[in-house]
């Protein structure tokens, strides 16, 4: 087991009203990555003012996902699941919300007895147009921008790819036409194929033409010994993201792994992203969570930095996308502004802000700014 330093933290309010989270020491890496210059490591700040706060008495519940569409614009998707106090003195938000740069809200949407059943995970294609996934479901959904149209939906809500088709059953890894509790969505822009990390129930990768037909899939469920040798392909589950990078690369959540495997469109696996390991405590509440979770990547036309979640310690890993080297962490367990509670999903836009929707116990969505240009 990888042992880690304790990270260092420094914490300032800018000119700008933000607060600064310096970058800790660097962390250990399982392998030593190539030789070669380190790029300058960015800082970020997290911005207190957004996103304005909600209209109506709206309060969310916890934000399955985040993602930002060309105008940088940013949407969650909310569970809705309200504590009971807040049920009472507040009006749940709808399960999709729409902001604007500013973090004004700027458009709502969603029908909870269409959507997905536990709303994970949300991506922009070329198209603008909306995808979303359901981690207590058997079905994706694609829709218009604005909500106003269902698009496609590839499975049958409420039935699983099991031995049983319910949440109960054997996961059987094998459907053409359905998932079993998925994750996430990616699109190709080159001809709309759609990928998809299924996920929580199945342990793979599915690849769909745009129309929705069945095309391949690769992955299959690992054991420690595999995942020790950094064996290509399998995985030790969830399969919790699916993500391209400017070259056309698949870039695949292995979250139990604690790494992220990178393949090609037709499922060769090219090299892993590996991460700190999390503890594997004998009496560890919970074995669902790794140390990592969602990735995004910096604007720039190289994507010089990969940007990590790591639900386990509640930060953000930035690596050196070439190298594969961990260069440093930016935030950390906590209640407060810039803290993380489930960090959960990531986005980044144009710019090269971070959005980290959180989920147990966070329930919100927090904007992290570059504060030093590399």
């Amino acid at each position: 087991m990888v042992k880690t330093r304790r990270p260092i933290w420094a914490a300032m309010i800018t000119a700008g009203g933000g607060i600064l989270l310096a970058v800790c020491n660097p962390l250990p890496h399982r392998a030593k990555a190539a030789a070669g210059p380190t790029p300058a490591i960015p800082k970020y700040e997290v911005d207190p003012y957004w996103p304005k706060p909600l209209p109506n008495r709206w309060v969310t519940g916890d934000v399955g996902g985040v993602c930002v569409d060309a105008k940088d614009h940013v949407f969650i998707v909310n569970r809705q699941n309200l504590e009971e106090k807040e049920t009472e003195t507040a009006v749940s938000a709808p399960p999709v919300i729409e902001f604007d740069p500013d973090g004004n809200v700027v458009n709502t949407w969603g029908d909870p007895k269409v959507l997905p059943k536990m709303l994970h995970g949300c991506y922009v294609d070329y198209e603008n147009n909306i995808w979303i996934a359901g981690s207590g479901d058997g079905i994706i959904q694609k829709y218009t921008h604005d909500g106003n149209k269902l698009l496609m939906q590839i499975g049958t809500k409420g039935v699983m790819d099991s031995s049983d088709g319910t949440a109960d059953g054997r996961a059987l890894n094998a459907s053409h036409t359905g998932f079993f509790k998925p994750s996430g969505v990616a699109v190709d822009p080159g001809n709309g194929d759609i990928y998809v990390a299924d996920g929580y129930g199945n342990t793979r990768i599915a690849v769909f033409d745009r129309n929705g037909q069945f095309l391949r899939q690769w992955g299959r469920q690992g054991n420690a010994a595999e995942t020790e040798a950094a064996v290509g392909g399998i995985f030790i589950k969830v399969v919790h993201c699916v993500v391209f990078d400017n070259a056309g690369l698949v870039y695949v959540c292995d979250k139990q792994g604690d790494r992220v495997q990178v393949f090609d469109k037709m499922g060769n696996f090219k090299r892993n992203f590996l991460v700190n390991p999390r503890p594997h405590y004998p009496n560890n509440r919970s074995p669902e969570l790794g140390a990592n979770s969602w990735i995004g990547f910096s604007p720039d036309a190289e994507q010089k930095f990969m940007f990590a979640v790591d639900e386990w310690r509640d930060q953000v890993d930035i690596f050196d996308h070439a190298t594969g080297e961990i260069l440093g962490t930016f935030s950390r367990p906590g209640h407060q502004l810039g803290e993380l509670t489930h960090g959960h999903t990531l986005a980044v836009d144009s710019k090269g802000n971070i959005y980290i929707g959180e989920t147990r116990g966070g329930r919100r969505v927090q904007k992290f700014r570059m504060a030093t240009t590399p």
